[in-house]
């Protein structure tokens, strides 16, 4: 073989390398945020996240609004709030599984995933210790971030099976919505049920709803997640112009806020509420 024919061999090993190992990837949320390691992202899913923050930091302040009796709102019980509130949770919970499923396709390694888990995860544990600060009678023993870090451990499993991850996803919401937990009352509980018990409340198998702040547990939650894989994968294999579509239509603040969701969800409330307590008094 000639010279130039090994040089023009090298040339295009080296091309066809570089077209094949271009992954791409996005961040994932609040929390759930997975990264992987090369620069190129999906702006639609950025943007999607950082339209889920603007409904959050909306909600938030008028939840600080109505703390402080500046106005006057019912979060538990109206329908308007307890809907605005899933529409928010449920809108995170599917960027997750979405995200996931970008950095699975981007060859995540083991190392940075976990790092990441542990980073959400501590803050959670963040969350859990202000709130007891904040609200001791009611603080968040389990929230939105917790039940990010939970889901991503079990929906990893799930990422390359899209159907199966859509099938599992639905039979987790119809079982944390319709179970009914009076089942689990076993003799030795005092007529208390199972799931009742405060070291179970994560699973959401309840009678009631705890009294906390924050309650997002894995049922029907992580059935949430599990759609977003499957949507994830729909998106990548078929509609893939949508989501250029929605990267080219979005400003670069939303797309900014969804890139760093993770950062403005931890210091969002303590930022409003500052300002609340030197304006208000």
């Amino acid at each position: 073989m000639s010279r130039r024919s090994k040089n023009r061999s090298r040339s295009g090993a080296s091309h066809a390398g570089n077209k094949a190992g271009r992954p791409v990837t996005a961040t994932i949320a609040t929390t759930a945020s997975i990264e992987s390691k090369p620069p190129e992202r999906i702006g639609a899913v950025d943007a999607l996240r950082g339209a889920a923050i603007c409904m959050m930091i909306v909600y938030h302040a008028a939840f600080d609004l109505n703390w402080f009796q500046i106005i006057s709102a019912d979060f538990n019980h109206h329908p308007f709030w307890l809907g605005f509130r899933d529409l928010i949770v449920s809108s995170f919970l599917l960027m997750v599984g979405v995200s996931l499923v970008l950095a699975a396709r981007a060859g995540i390694s083991p190392r940075r995933f976990w790092r990441r888990i542990a980073l959400v995860g501590a803050c959670a544990l963040l969350v859990t210790v202000g709130s007891y600060a904040a609200f001791p009678k009611t603080f968040i023993t389990f929230g939105i971030l917790h039940c990010i870090v939970v889901s991503s451990i079990l929906g990893w499993p799930l990422v390359r099976f899209p159907r199966a991850a859509l099938l599992v996803g639905i039979v987790v919401i119809v079982a944390g919505a319709a179970i009914g937990v009076a089942l689990f009352d076993p003799p030795w509980l005092n007529g208390v049920a199972l799931f009742d018990l405060p070291w179970l409340n994560w699973v959401g198998l309840m009678t009631h709803r705890p009294a906390t702040e924050d309650y997002v547990p894995v049922l029907p939650w992580f059935g949430v997640v599990l759609i977003g894989i499957s949507a994830g994968g729909w998106l990548l294999e078929r509609r893939r112009h949508v989501l250029h579509r929605i990267s080219r239509a979005s400003p670069q603040w939303l797309t900014w806020l969804g890139r760093h969701s993770l950062l403005v969800y931890m210091v969002h409330q303590p930022i409003m509420i500052g300002m609340l307590r030197v304006v208000h008094g």
